[in-house]
């Protein structure tokens, strides 16, 4: 599955020029243009958004932690506009893109947003590199933000936000129309159940029982979230895993190819969400909650490269191409490749900025293959 050679996929109608930009590169220039004049002429679309996650949307939980997860230094950031801040990205996260589609502030990382509620009324990013939606998820990295923590966190923000909103109705507003975003599970594979030297987790449960572990717990938590007054949800679902540059390299499958076996293992866990985004939506009126498909978009990306103007699919951007197995982030000070619109992977783990673009896009804006059962831009609307 999502060999580098074409599978039977429908074809998304977003694209770009082979040759290096393209509509992507449009994309990027009208996001930072609108990132330029959003404060001055137009209201935001939501009144915040909170994101929690690992590190496809961390924006520098992890830089104040004793952990060997972070990326605050170059050449991480090297087209962000503020450098170096934690992100695992080259440019901006899919919760950066959103933000600039849903006309807000770029939210800060909970760390750095300060101890005032008022610097928390646009949102609040609990996303911490290497934790998961397990506890024990990613231990061998050292300090994160676990699933469990980060609902802890936000729960220990909500004071300080209800004193600066001043009325309960104000309150209750302001999280029943802002929007939660969830990017959890591809740590509890690369980091948990992929490990069987370091974790039991792949000796005690089959693919189809971890998968349904890893959903119990998440269910608890959504339903924490939404019982403290959230009420609309963007899920997120688990990208293919066997097409990374460090499972590729992991000797399972040639380098030109994907492991089968681990986007198998995927697939349990995002049928099992998107199951679960319809039965929370007929458990619970009033709120509604949305399946992010990553794994069909990332895929079509892979199988259709020409369609977005990407040429490099099986190396990431930045780092040691034979020993990526090993290596989590790019080397500091280490020279990324000069194409980077390029490429679909920055380092070994993680996505450039031009696929979150896309992936942030089709979240937006998409149909219901990308996005279900409505899309964010819908569900900003109610």
């Amino acid at each position: 599955m999502f060999q580098t050679d074409k599978i039977k996929m429908r074809r998304k109608n977003i694209t770009r020029n082979p040759h290096g930009g393209g509509n992507t590169r449009l994309l990027l220039v009208m996001l930072e243009y609108l990132c330029l004049i959003k404060g001055a002429v137009a209201a935001p679309q939501i009144p915040a958004m909170f994101a929690f996650g690992d590190s496809l949307i961390d924006d520098g939980n992890n830089n104040g932690l004793n952990s060997l997860a972070k990326s605050n230094y170059y050449p991480y950031g090297i087209d962000f506009y503020q450098g170096s801040t934690g992100r695992f990205c080259n440019g901006k996260t899919v919760v950066d893109t959103l933000c600039d589609l849903l006309e807000l502030p770029y939210i800060p990382a909970y760390t750095t947003a300060g101890p005032n509620g008022t610097s928390r009324l646009g949102g609040v990013n609990y996303a911490s590199a290497g934790g998961g939606i397990l506890d024990e998820t990613g231990q061998h990295l050292g300090e994160r933000y676990s699933l469990n923590q980060q609902v802890l966190n936000f729960e220990s923000d909500l004071n300080s936000i209800r004193t600066v909103l001043g009325t309960e109705r104000s309150y209750n507003q302001f999280l029943a129309r802002s929007i939660a975003v969830m990017v959890f599970g591809s740590n509890d594979y690369i980091n948990n159940y992929l490990l069987p030297f370091l974790y039991n987790s792949g000796y005690d449960y089959t693919p189809e029982q971890f998968a349904n572990l890893l959903l119990n717990h998440y269910t608890r938590q959504i339903l924490a979230l939404n019982s403290v007054g959230l009420r609309k949800f963007l899920l997120a679902g688990v990208g293919p895993l066997g097409c990374i540059p460090s499972q590729r390299a992991s000797g399972a499958a040639r380098p030109d190819r994907c492991v089968d076996q681990v986007n198998e293992m995927v697939v349990f866990f995002n049928q099992g969400l998107r199951s679960l985004v319809e039965q929370l939506n007929s458990n619970h009126p009033g709120s509604i909650f949305i399946y992010g498909n990553t794994y069909a978009a990332v895929g079509d990306m892979l199988n259709n490269p020409a369609n977005y103007g990407f040429s490099v699919l099986a190396r990431g951007c930045c780092g040691i191409e034979q020993n990526y197995e090993w290596q989590f982030t790019c080397l500091p000070l280490s020279t990324p490749c000069p194409n980077r619109n390029q490429y679909v992977f920055w380092d070994a783990f993680h996505p450039t900025e031009s696929v979150n673009l896309i992936l942030a896009q089709k979240a937006y804006t998409g149909n219901q293959t990308d996005v279900y059962p409505i899309n964010v831009q819908q569900l900003a609307q109610l």
